[in-house]
């Protein structure tokens, strides 16, 4: 089985804690170069040792902080050859005052469908909203919710008009999403900018897939990166496939167009069904803990942090990701 290095936060962002507002992040251990043990860190007052085999934490109370920063050292040979990165969760965590926002904005204004209505009657609050964030797709997400509680009363009641129905909601809940990134309401998570950046000055590929709307995940790339990094990034979205997270399609799909080997890209999710998916895909896959996924099953990540992170507080770097790739954390 492969080893796994995992640092989580205890203070990760909970459903009470607006997105927008960030916390100092907790400190984790640092990786002395050469060395089998990661010293013991603040957060688990642990050392961990890493074997081709296993990761086994040794107990180790210790008073002094530490930096923070995962050091590792990769030459060119062992960089990944793509990174690929999952949009809500992962480059903004978006869920709950971005997305869940703009839903309860579309059920709740005047919008026509045959005729006029005067909203829905549904509101999603926010634990409800992390519920249904298990259901990959937001015209899927509605589907199913109303599939389970019923159908609102002036909607359609024929398959193919539900489908219209759902198209027209979700195509009003975009609009007004791209509304909030394009005020740039929602902020990047720390490290993503460095990340992206150290992976294109290196000649690694970098995409970004995932299951939402290709407009907004477009606005987020060209709005919060800026237009620079955007034209080299590629973006696969949506219905871009017709099956969603945890199918593998999307990151398939991604490997064979950008013409890279799937064992040689390092996948960055937040999500359990995220992780599915790129692993079903035979790639490496790196979790950063989001608000709504902190408590969720990650066994089958190659490495768990709270957060990509900024120096001095970096949790990993594209050399990190260059030494999963050259499986000298996995065997």
């Amino acid at each position: 089985m492969a080893s796994r290095v995992i640092y989580s936060s205890s203070t990760a962002p909970s459903s009470s804690t607006p997105i927008s507002s960030h916390t100092k992040l907790p400190e984790v251990s640092n990786f002395m170069q050469n060395a089998n043990t990661l010293q013991p860190s603040s957060l688990f007052s642990k050392a961990i040792t890493i074997s081709n085999s296993r990761v086994s934490l040794h107990s180790n109370p210790i008073n002094k902080r530490s930096s923070g920063l995962v050091r590792c050292s990769a030459s060119s040979s062992a960089l990944p050859a793509a990174l690929l990165f999952d949009c809500d969760g992962v480059l903004v965590d978006t869920e709950r005052d971005g997305h869940r926002v703009s839903f309860n904005d579309a059920f709740t204004e005047n919008f026509e469908f045959g005729k006029s209505q005067r909203g829905l009657g549904v509101c999603w609050d926010v634990d409800l909203y992390g519920e249904l964030l298990k259901i990959g797709g937001g015209k899927e997400r509605m589907t199913a919710y109303f599939n389970k509680v019923g159908w609102p009363e002036k909607a359609p009641t024929s398959d193919e008009e539900r489908k219209e129905f759902i198209a027209s909601l979700h195509k009003r809940k975009t609009e007004l999403f791209m509304a909030l990134i394009e005020k740039k309401l929602l902020p990047l998570r720390p490290g993503v900018v460095k990340l992206i950046d150290q992976a294109l000055a290196n000649g690694v590929k970098v995409a970004v897939c995932s299951t939402s709307n290709e407009k907004a995940v477009s606005a987020i790339v060209s709005y919060l990166l800026g237009p620079e990094r955007a034209e080299k990034i590629q973006i696969f979205a949506g219905d871009v496939v017709p099956r969603k997270k945890p199918d593998p399609a999307i990151y398939n799909l991604a490997a064979q167009t950008l013409g890279v080997d799937p064992a040689r890209c390092v996948v960055i999710e937040d999500s359990a069904i995220g992780v599915a998916a790129a692993k079903a895909a035979g790639m490496k896959c790196i979790v950063t803990k989001s608000g709504y996924t902190a408590n969720e099953d990650f066994e089958n990540a190659d490495a768990v942090f709270d957060c990509i992170g900024d120096p001095p507080e970096e949790r990993f770097n594209l050399d990190f990701c260059g030494r999963l790739v050259a499986k000298q954390y996995a065997s």
